[in-house]
Order: C-alpha cells, then structure tokens, then sequence
C-alpha cells in the first residue's frame, strides 16, 4: 500500500478522492487538513489525518511514509496567489525534498492560457504558474485540467486530450476517480490534459496519454 497525501482533503472533491483512495487496494490516504476539527470526519472512517496550512510551511507534513501527492487544494477564489499558487509551489518543493514518487495536481481548463480568459483570470494565472513549477520540479508529475465542474454521478467515463480545445461539464466523482487513476505508476507520467465527460472508460484514456507522452 502507498501513503498518499491529499492536500486539499476537506472540499468537496476533495472528499471525494480521500473515499476513493480508502477504499482502494493499492492506497492508503493521509487527509491533510488546516483545522483541528476538520479531522472529525476522516478519524471517524479510521483515515490517517494530518494538520498543514497551505499558507505557511508544510515540511512537517511528510514526517510519516508518504509515497505520493495529490493536491486538490483551492481557496475558492479568496486567495489565489497564496493558496492555489504559492502553496502549491510550497508543498512541490517539500516532495522534492522527501522523494515523492509522483505529483498528482488538479488544475482547471484555461490555466494553459490564463491570458484568454474572459472570468477567473487570477485564479487560472495562479494555476498556470502553479503547474509550471511543477513540471519544472524534476518531481514525475500528472497535471488533470477539467472542464466545468457538476455534482452528476459517477459515469467512470471521460473525454481526454491534451488540449481539447472546446469547453465541457464533468463531474466531481469522475474528476476524483481519474485523479486517482493517474497515481498508478504505469500511467499519464510527466503529462498534462484536459478532461470533460465523454464516452471512453477513464482508464483506458490515461492509457492513451501513457502512450503519447512515453
């Protein structure tokens, strides 16, 4: 079992994920919260628990075995820049340092090109500078970029490119499970693209990008 450490752990999605990698045979989460209080929620379901600010440093947060990464991480648009972008880089230096295996980052479609976006123009800024680090932190990395976010069920089905170059819905279950997906080592390594709700089964589409960024 690998330790993964999900930043991000208390949102939405990234609930979701903490499930998902809990109830997988080949993962074993590690929620990273701010709050005392968040833990509630996870120590209930036995989950391994672990208290960093995104804000500040977060080196102490790899003091137990923690093999991988996956940042689900957001401040909702209230502090980009100190959040989703320096907190990022803040926890991508700390794996380096400790030797991750793999960095997992859930971006958004338009942080390619912040510059054309008609809306959230900071917060797609502060992804794209965000993945930029990552990409050139010599750490194995996926970057997912999904479309508009929904609350829909779980389809286990997406549309995959690296560049899609239309807009689309996914929703949250499917973005969770291919972020999941894309912590196996075989797949979608030092690799970038989009996602929306599609017609291919999620792993057979990481398999795809496997096949063209190796």
């Amino acid at each position: 079992m690998e330790n993964i450490l999900v930043a991000g752990a208390n949102g939405t999605t990234g609930k979701k994920i903490v499930n998902l990698l809990n109830e997988s045979q080949y993962f074993n989460p590690i929620a990273m919260v701010r709050k005392e209080e968040q833990q509630a929620y996870f120590k209930a379901k036995q989950i391994d628990t672990v208290l960093g600010d995104l804000e500040e440093d977060v080196s102490h947060v790899f003091k137990g075995n923690v093999d991988k990464v996956l940042f689900a991480a957001g401040s909702g648009g209230k502090k980009v820049v100190e959040v989703d972008q320096e907190g990022a880089k803040r926890l991508i230096d700390a794996s380096n340092k400790n030797n991750i295996k793999k960095f997992v980052m859930l971006s958004s479609m338009g942080a390619d090109q912040p510059e054309n976006a008609e809306e959230l123009k900071e917060y797609l800024k502060a992804k794209h500078n965000a993945d930029e680090y990552l990409k050139s932190s010599g750490l194995n990395f996926s970057i997912v970029r999904p479309g508009s976010l929904t609350n829909d069920e779980l389809t286990n089905k997406i549309e995959l490119e690296k560049k899609l170059n239309k807009r689309g819905e996914i929703s949250r279950n499917d973005v969770a499970q291919t972020l999941v997906s894309a912590l196996n080592d075989d797949v979608a390594n030092n690799a970038t693209f989009e996602i929306i709700k599609g017609n291919t089964l999620i792993g057979e589409a990481l398999n795809k990008v496997s096949a063209v960024s190796a």
